[in-house]
């Protein structure tokens, strides 16, 4: 079995010839952990320009050096799908943000609630997440992962997008997902102790939302994006 090549994101451009300096945490993967010499291949991407095969060129303790030399997949983008979701409390958001980028979503937007009860949302670090999902599954992008605001600020200055809320008051009825593919679209995910009252009415009146089931059991949040994720992208995305 071929042994599986390391892959890494890189905030740099990505051609022919082009010399990759590593930064002091990169370096400290590719050479004391994965333990890579002068010549051995990387793959390289940085949400722009595709997937580069790269050759460790220099190796340090604390720098490096890798050189591009051909493309190997054309940039994919996923589909014009956007995650709306409160935060959780420890790992489960990083938990959510990496399946999220694994399922395929161009945008992560984390919203403030009535009820929301995770953590303070350190968009840096879910950045972070993000980026090493992408490392893993081999995704060429990296979703945008937005800074924490307040849902009805949000949904003031919506693009007019369909926004499918994922509402447990329909848990047990049937799964009506109106669209099509190659529909701009996201999805939003309430927090544990679910919307206020005054929330649920103001989403009910909007004309851009439209409520969803996921099935016949109220779910967990981070089950329910996934749930979500997986039901639109079976419907309307790049799993078709």
């Amino acid at each position: 079995m071929a042994e599986r090549q390391v892959r890494l994101h890189i905030d740099q451009p990505l051609r022919p010839g082009q010399a990759v300096a590593l930064s002091e945490g990169q370096a400290n993967y590719l050479f004391a952990v994965m333990r890579l010499p002068v010549g051995a291949p990387v793959l390289l991407f940085n949400g722009q320009d595709g997937e580069w095969r790269a050759e460790v060129a220099e190796a340090a303790k604390r720098r490096g050096v890798l050189v591009c030399r051909e493309q190997v997949r054309p940039q994919v983008l996923p589909p014009d799908l956007w995650l709306l979701f409160a935060p959780l409390r420890k790992e489960r958001t990083a938990f959510l943000v990496e399946k999220a980028v694994e399922l395929g979503v161009r945008r992560l937007l984390p919203v403030a609630t009535r009820y929301l009860s995770g953590d303070r949302f350190r968009a840096e670090k879910e950045r972070a997440h993000a980026v090493e999902a992408a490392e893993q599954c081999g995704a060429t992008f990296v979703p945008e992962v937005c800074a924490l605001q307040p849902l009805e600020k949000l949904l003031s200055g919506w693009d007019g997008r369909r926004l499918y809320w994922a509402d447990e008051a329909l848990a047990g009825q049937g799964a009506d997902w109106p669209g099509a593919p190659g529909d701009p679209a996201a999805i939003l995910i309430g927090p544990e102790g679910g919307f206020a009252a005054e929330e649920r009415e103001r989403l009910r009146v909007l004309p851009f939302v439209t409520p969803v089931s996921l099935g016949p059991r109220i779910l967990r949040a981070e089950t329910a994006a996934l749930a979500a994720l997986t039901l639109w992208q079976a419907r309307f995305g790049d799993w078709q």
